[in-house]
């Protein structure tokens, strides 16, 4: 390969598997070339990536280390996100009875949560998380695609045990949501003891979900170092938990106006 054929190849593999780290070595292998020629090929395609604002990519030095790309986004990216997010959610077509709003067209876009998912990427990529948690069912793609940009494995807490699950916990929890109690349960092989994990999540209301998920993790001595909410209601505006990171809150919403209130987050980091 050219050099320029090489840089491009390189990029598209980093890019692929956005924080896994790669031994240059691997590149040696894989282009066939010394390491001094991949280490000018790195500085080439670092430059390049910088140049779209994506993220950049990083190198690792040691005898473990290597050189990985790492999704990022710039305060104007961010404040662009967050007025499309909130116009979006301002839609009045999306009023459902007794307050609810339809949203699964938008936890469902991938574009979109691509990019809401590169704002918990930067948010909490310093955490030293092991697992990203979620519940089923609409915060799973919003979930999946952080755990893909931060190369962790993905842990899914179910409502319901599963045969396939093997041996699980249960717990109950108070769901704000829909105003009852409900159960959550999880895989004992899901997670190792003594691990960390951030909880992704599409909506809150009240924090009933989000601290249950944290409960059950506990019963495995699972430390929740973070927790990303891509919408956050201001009411009520005491929540079962405190530490939590929303992308945009939902203000009032009313269905006699058919108006819905939609606000960024301008404290995300």
């Amino acid at each position: 390969m050219k050099r320029t054929e090489r840089v491009g190849a390189m990029i598209k593999i980093l890019m692929d598997s956005p924080s896994r780290l790669f031994p240059l070595q691997y590149f040696c292998d894989t282009f066939d070339v010394a390491k001094s020629s991949i280490s000018e090929d790195i500085n080439l395609a670092a430059s390049s990536v910088a140049a779209t604002g994506s993220g950049y990519i990083e190198t690792v030095s040691g005898a473990k280390g290597g050189v990985r790309f790492i999704p990022d986004i710039s305060e104007e990216k961010l404040t662009a996100l967050q007025e499309e997010f909130c116009s979006r959610i301002k839609d009045s077509s999306r009023l459902l009875g007794g307050g609810f709003l339809y949203t699964s067209d938008i936890m469902f876009d991938m574009d979109l949560v691509r990019r809401l998912a590169t704002v918990f990427t930067k948010k909490f990529k310093d955490r030293g998380a092991d697992y990203v948690a979620t519940v089923e069912t609409k915060g799973i793609p919003l979930a999946s695609m952080v755990a893909h940009q931060m190369d962790l494995p993905l842990v899914i807490i179910r409502r319901e045990a599963k045969v396939s699950e093997g041996s699980t916990v249960s717990i109950n929890y108070f769901s704000g949501s829909y105003d009852r109690v409900q159960k959550m349960s999880i895989s004992k092989r899901a997670v190792k003891p003594g691990s960390k994990a951030i909880i992704i999540d599409d909506f809150m209301r009240g924090g009933g979900s989000t601290k249950g998920i944290a409960e059950i993790l506990s019963e495995f001595d699972v430390t929740v170092v973070g927790a990303g909410i891509a919408i956050a209601s201001l009411l009520p505006e005491k929540k079962r938990i405190t530490d939590y990171t929303p992308i945009i809150y939902l203000g009032d919403v009313d269905e006699e106006t058919r108006t819905i209130e939609a606000l960024p987050n301008f404290q995300i980091f």
